[in-house]
């Protein structure tokens, strides 16, 4: 088969990290031919999608983990998959991408994740379509909203931009902080920018759960325990990944949110897990996998390339 993955600048990745690279290098292991291009890419003329990519072979060395071919202009629908896999934040430059990517046929060729679904889908609002999976939550740009959020959760609260990735501006508000009201006029930008606040978890201190979802079941999962000195479990910020184990209360919340997924078409995602709460539905690029692999023994990418394959050959024979 062909695939094209979308992604960012390939010679910036971590081999030891990065969830795309072991997707390309199990597609390579398997035979099929990978291609490589970002997003500004993508041209649409007519309704049909041209892309500028160059075939792309990898090898897990870092520093001299990737050599990239000649670009080609080819048709969208040249490729058997095409894998979304630019990474946050979700700006304009991605949200007109997945436009573009919305006019590739889909009886033709299966896109990984459906760019209408990664519209659709922002990671922070997604939860509020599982009223009772997630901790009372409140989206607001209006600092009183906020503060009456505050005091009727008991005085300690997170709040993050919708638009945050990797941990990026997030701030836990508790009672007698004297920061409140200039966290909340900087994260609401003076009233004009909607952020998400929460109530704060104590669990979390523990740990936050990163469970990998595959079409409606759990393959694996990680435990990110943040710093003594940091509100964030965020692996870049020096979280500890852990094992943890996937219990009942994790494939209920899978079984829960597939319907709303496969409707979007979201079926490869990263779910945030505090306690017994969902608190994000990543699906812009999802990572985790090759610290699952790491801990638990395993090959995860080799369940998303069966499921990618699987796909691809309904396709071909409809």
């Amino acid at each position: 088969m062909k695939f094209l993955h979308i992604m960012d600048p390939i010679e910036r990745i971590d081999v030891t990290k990065d969830t795309s690279f072991v997707f390309i290098h199990e597609a390579q292991d398997r035979g099929h031919q990978n291609y490589y291009c970002g997003i500004s890419d993508l041209t649409v003329e007519a309704a049909s999608v041209r892309v500028l990519a160059a075939p792309l072979n990898v090898k897990a060395v870092q520093g001299e983990h990737f050599e990239v071919g000649d670009y080609v202009t080819l048709a969208a629908e040249q490729f058997d998959a095409i894998f979304m896999r630019k990474d946050p934040p979700f700006d304009t430059d991605f949200f007109f991408a997945t436009h573009v990517l919305s006019f590739v046929d889909a009886s033709r060729t299966f896109v990984f994740n459906n760019p209408l679904g990664l519209r659709e889908a922002t990671e922070k609002l997604v939860i509020f379509h599982f009223p009772e999976l997630i901790a009372e939550s409140l989206v607001s740009a209006r600092k009183q909203e906020i503060l009456d959020f505050y005091e009727k959760v008991g005085r300690d609260i997170v709040v993050k931009p919708l638009d945050g990735c990797g941990g990026q501006g997030i701030f836990r508000i508790r009672d007698g902080d004297l920061n409140v009201h200039s966290i909340l006029e900087t994260i609401t930008e003076d009233g004009r920018k909607q952020c998400m606040a929460q109530r704060f978890l104590p669990e979390s201190r523990e740990g936050d759960s990163r469970l990998i979802y595959l079409d409606g079941q759990p393959l694996g999962a990680i435990k990110r325990v943040p710093r003594e000195d940091d509100l964030r479990g965020n692996i870049h910020v020096g979280g500890q990944c852990i094992r943890s184990p996937i219990g009942p209360r994790e494939k209920k919340i899978c079984e829960r949110i597939e319907p709303t997924m496969n409707r979007l078409g979201l079926y490869f995602a990263g779910l945030d897990i505090i306690g017994e709460y969902l608190t994000e539905v990543n699906v812009t690029s999802p990572t985790g996998v090759q610290e699952v692999n790491e801990l638990d023994g395993v090959k995860l990418e080799a369940q998303v390339i069966d499921f990618v394959e699987s796909r691809c050959a309904e396709l071909e024979g409809s």
